[in-house]
């Protein structure tokens, strides 16, 4: 007897496996979940099991009650028809003429093949996560340059000119100007009072400290030695919400690139986790 296993894994949010084992080895199911269960956390494995018996060990034998019904079924045909007499050929390509007989094991027999059909799938299943393995280390340099970019984006809106007061300050008073085309009388304690409040209204400190926080938290979960996936598609929801916020609080065309350029970085690293186990 002669098998093959074939293992492979697409991303998913949690572990998914599905099964293809031919008839007869189906009490093999619970020993290929359970093993693939203490090597793969996450993701969608599809596992099949094909069987080649070496030529030799089965017999062929003529079902002798299905030929004697055929040769009836064919001679009434005949008599009806006026057909000549078939073909031995014809008649042993009849379903249920000729049987395949495979040979029975004996109880050790199948036991021994079983715990080796088992020996082998662990033996697949090690390869594959060494592939998983190989794979994420590649995809590590990519998350890391990615949590790097955002962390200088961030730093860049933190750095802006546009988040001070004096800067939103000139920026009414050019708009004012403009609209009470440098008449007398303007107030100029109440322009700073709105500036005041417009540089509350759009004050992302908060944000900002939160994405720095995010950042770390990024880095600190990619240097971890287990499964974090889940939480880092769940950071990657974290960090876009920040960005919105951000985004929303923009007051000028510098800090609006800054945010649209960040949230097109997230979403480049939260397609690239969903292949984090």
């Amino acid at each position: 007897m002669r098998w093959q296993w074939e293992v492979k894994t697409v991303n998913g949010r949690a572990l998914e496996m599905r099964l293809r084992l031919p008839p007869g080895h189906e009490a093999l199911d619970a020993d290929v979940r359970r093993l693939c269960q203490g090597r793969i956390t996450r993701g969608s494995a599809q596992i099949g099991l094909s069987l080649t018996r070496e030529g030799g060990s089965t017999e062929i034998r003529v079902n002798e009650a299905a030929l004697e019904q055929v040769t009836q079924a064919i001679a009434r045909i005949r008599m009806a028809t006026g057909a000549g007499p078939p073909s031995a050929e014809g008649i042993a390509q009849i379903r249920g003429v000729l049987e395949i007989i495979e040979p029975e094991d004996s109880e050790a027999a199948q036991l021994a093949r079983r715990q080796a059909m088992l020996d082998s799938f662990a033996g697949a299943l090690e390869r594959l996560v060494e592939a998983r393995a190989a794979e994420g280390a590649r995809l590590a340099t990519t998350l890391t340059a990615q949590v790097k970019a955002m962390e200088v984006l961030v730093a860049e809106a933190e750095a802006t000119p546009s988040r001070h007061p004096e800067r939103i300050a000139a920026r009414l008073r050019e708009q004012i100007d403009r609209l009470l085309q440098n008449t007398s009388g303007f107030d100029p304690v109440r322009l700073h009072q709105e500036a005041v409040l417009l540089a509350t209204k759009a004050d992302i400190a908060e944000e900002l400290q939160r994405l720095r926080s995010h950042v770390a938290a990024a880095r600190e979960l990619m240097a971890a030695g287990e499964p974090v996936g889940r939480k880092l598609d769940f950071l990657a929801q974290e960090f876009n919400r920040e960005a919105n916020t951000l985004c929303s609080k923009a007051n000028d065309t510098d800090l609006t690139r800054i945010g649209l350029s960040l949230k097109a970085v997230i979403d480049q690293w939260r397609e690239q986790v969903q292949n984090v186990e």
